[in-house]
């Protein structure tokens, strides 16, 4: 009976791969007694695995010999380069390892190139060789983070490559921070089999730096602001935005948040939002208004690193000298830097130089409520060159106290740019001595507004204003003008055209400003382009000639009404009143210049052509010099 042979078993099945291995183990542990099957392949297969272990064997040996090798230091930065770069050149099975610099002369081992070099020479030169590559391993790595970090910028920020690499170029600290944070992630466990790449990118993300960027400069900080505040925050970005947010709450505009931010003399990110509440709440309290708070903040950032002890001594400082709480806050508006910039040895010695003019304290107080800006100037830099300077023109004490009550800035002013060269001026067209002592010339300048240009003007034209008080006189008349809406540049000009404008006393200027403008009508222009018109008589001049314009229906403007006699002036009256009838009748087809009604210059004052002064003024007047002479005389009567 014949038996079916049993079915060989499938080659990918469990049974066919016991029953291979039991053959392949038998041919290679096979006994000489045993039957030879195959004998040929069995021993190609037996020189296969013993050639496999020799070649093992030696390949072990050299491995072992690799870290006797001396590795140049040269070929150990293309080893840092070629193991810490962040892309590395492809490589693929069957590649040839190169580098475009040369090839190396042994492959990559990472691991030999900190062992211990062979001694030489010199003992030092091991260690040495090994700090310089640690410190090479260093910067490669930062490189590599700068890397990572400019792309998180215009990936995910959206930012310029240009901006980014501005920004990145002035982080060191910052990148410095990132590499060690990645570097110490890499003791947590979801992050122990990630490369550095991948946990750079990770901490840039969640430190959300590149959307605070964004922010800060939407509010109009720059790149350099923007680094060197992420830099300063060590690491603490939110406090950077926190503080930001602080100071918009209290007024600081956009274009300042970094001015306060970097300017504070101190890490103003360390402190705390009630800290600096406090400081705020009180200087309200001292006069201080809450909408001021932002323009002081971002004119004295010092301000904002001072402990609140510290702000209540600089505040009493200036109280204590007699000045309310109202002067206080106006003074800290005009001028921020006085309460925080200086330190309060600096503020003790420039009062006590202030009082050796013969000031109180109080004269001190109300001094520097007035012109605060003095505290700003040094006393061996400003002050002293301008005391010996003033000396040797002859100025006394009493005369400095004078000025300095009169014209503070005056002790503002730099000697060599402001005041020698305007004194040397004032010698060269004639002024003597006295005259440039009593500072009357740059009382002219500076506070009643005339042009350098038109200095010597003034003076030849009213040489009597060098007896005239600068006080009780001059700055009494200077007041008043401006107190009516006359520009400083406008009463210059005036003041140029008529010096005798501050020789006058107040009550000769009232009823006639007062019958200008109610009873005449005529706006303020009027007087800034004649101011000669306060020259003339108000019951003898002013008023007959104004009575005969309204009689007459005529209108002139202040120059033409009053420079002449009452001959030319009835005259020119005639001659518009004939003008206008004529055109009334229609026998001319221009009406005549100057000829409207009474009621129209009063409905239509805006009409009149006050732009062509300058041309106007330049012709030929016929101005009776006689009669206006004895106007004046009257008036000054």
């Amino acid at each position: 009976m014949l038996t079916a042979p049993s079915p060989s078993p499938c080659p990918h099945s469990p049974l066919f791969s016991l029953r291979r291995t039991t053959t392949i183990s038998a041919v290679i542990h096979h006994h000489p007694q045993d039957r030879q099957h195959n004998a040929k392949s069995a021993s190609l297969l037996r020189y296969h695995f013993t050639n496999t272990q020799q070649q093992q064997q030696q390949q072990q040996k050299q491995d072992d010999a690799v870290v006797d090798v001396v590795i140049p230091p040269e070929e150990k930065v293309k080893l840092l380069e070629l193991s810490l770069v962040r892309k590395r050149p492809p490589q693929f099975p069957g590649s040839i390892y190169d580098m475009s610099s040369g090839s190396l002369s042994h492959p990559p081992h990472l691991r030999t190139l900190f062992k211990q070099q062979p001694p030489s020479s010199n003992d030092n030169d091991g260690g040495d060789v090994d700090e310089e590559l640690i410190m090479k391993a260093l910067d490669i790595r930062r490189q590599v983070t700068a890397e990572i970090f400019k792309e998180a910028m215009w990936r995910k920020g959206k930012f310029g490559i240009t901006y980014s690499t501005n920004v990145a170029d002035r982080l060191p600290d910052f990148i410095d921070h990132v590499m060690i944070k990645a570097a110490a992630l890499k003791k947590l466990p979801e992050f122990a089999d990630s490369s550095f790449n991948v946990r750079a990118k990770w901490f840039i993300e969640d430190s959300n730096v590149v959307p605070l960027i964004r922010w800060l400069k939407h509010n109009g900080l720059s790149y350099p602001k923007i680094a060197k505040l992420i830099c300063m925050s060590g690491g603490n970005l939110e406090s950077i935005r926190h503080l930001a947010e602080w100071l918009k709450s209290v007024h600081v505009k956009g274009e300042f948040l970094g001015v306060a931010l970097l300017k504070t003399g101190g890490n103003i990110l360390e402190r705390s939002i009630e800290e600096l509440n406090e400081i705020v709440e009180y200087l309200e309290t001292n006069g201080v208004r809450r909408d001021w708070m932002g323009y002081v903040m971002s004119r004295c950032p010092q301000l904002l690193s001072q402990s609140i002890e510290e702000v209540k001594t600089r505040v009493h400082f200036y109280l204590d000298m007699g000045m309310n709480k109202n002067d206080f806050g106006t003074m800290v508006f005009k001028y921020p830097k006085i309460l925080g910039f200086l330190t309060l040895e600096e503020m003790n010695q420039k009062v006590t130089y202030l009082k050796e003019f013969g000031l109180s304290t109080e004269d001190v107080g109300r001094l520097l409520a007035f012109r605060p800006h003095l505290m700003g100037c040094g006393i061996g830099e400003r002050w002293k060159p301008l005391v010996k300077y003033l000396y040797y023109l002859g100025v006394s004490r009493d005369g400095m106290r004078r000025m300095l009550v009169i014209k503070p800035m005056v002790f503002c002013f730099d000697l060599e740019t402001t005041i020698v060269p305007k004194v040397r001026f004032f010698q060269d067209i004639g002024v003597r001595d006295e005259g440039i002592a009593n500072m009357l010339v740059i009382f002219l300048m500076t506070k009643a507004g005339v042009s350098e240009r038109d200095i010597g003007k003034c003076l030849a034209l009213g040489p009597e204003l060098l007896g005239c008080s600068i006080g009780n006189k001059l700055e009494v008349n200077v007041k008043y003008f401006l107190s009516l809406g006359i520009k400083l540049h406008q009463l210059g000009a005036m003041i140029a055209d008529f010096p005798m404008l501050l020789r006058y006393n107040i009550d000769i200027f009232r009823p006639k400003y007062r019958y200008l403008r109610r009873t005449m009508v005529r706006p303020l222009q009027d007087l800034i382009e004649f101011p000669r018109f306060f020259s003339y008589s108000l019951e003898e001049r002013i008023i007959p000639r104004h009575k005969i314009m309204v009689e007459n229906r005529v209108n002139f403007k202040l120059r033409y009404m009053l420079a002449c006699s009452d001959e030319e002036f009835n005259q020119k009256v005639a001659d518009k009143v004939e003008g206008r009838r004529l055109y009334e009748l229609g026998l001319i087809n221009e009406a005549p210049p100057h000829s409207q009604t009474v009621d129209d210059s009063l409905r239509q004052q805006d009409a009149v052509d006050y732009t062509d002064i300058g041309s106007k003024a330049s012709e030929p007047q016929a101005i009776d010099s006689s009669i206006e002479r004895t106007e004046f005389d009257r008036s000054s009567n």
